[in-house]
């Protein structure tokens, strides 16, 4: 699926991205100056190490479960759920079983 075939249709957040094993898949939605949208599919025991980021950032989970820490704390996050990453605060991705994401990032 090209970008210019999703524009102005519906999609399935969740077809964005395929599952590939051992891996971390990544599809840039939409990318602006004020921020970018990804869509993200962890295989089981992927993750993100910890990090920090410059900006607030949304994580929506489209599918399976994960553990997201935010500042040291562990989270709990399930299909259908969101969390909010605030600027300069170190976050980290653990996958519990394969899940998909949706990332939002805001640069201003």
């Amino acid at each position: 699926m090209t970008k210019s075939n999703i524009i102005g249709k519906p999609i399935k957040l969740a077809s964005l991205a395929d599952y590939q094993a051992g891996a971390i898949v990544s599809r840039e939605v939409l990318r602006k100056q004020t921020g970018t949208d990804t869509t993200f599919a962890f295989d089981e025991g992927q993750g993100l190490s910890e990090h920090t980021a410059p900006f607030d950032a949304l994580i929506c989970l489209l599918e399976g479960e994960a553990e997201i820490s935010v500042d040291g704390k562990p989270n709990h996050v399930a299909a259908g759920e969101m969390i909010i990453l605030p600027a300069n605060k170190p976050h980290a991705v653990k996958a519990l079983g394969r899940f998909k994401m949706m990332l939002v990032m805001i640069r201003s």
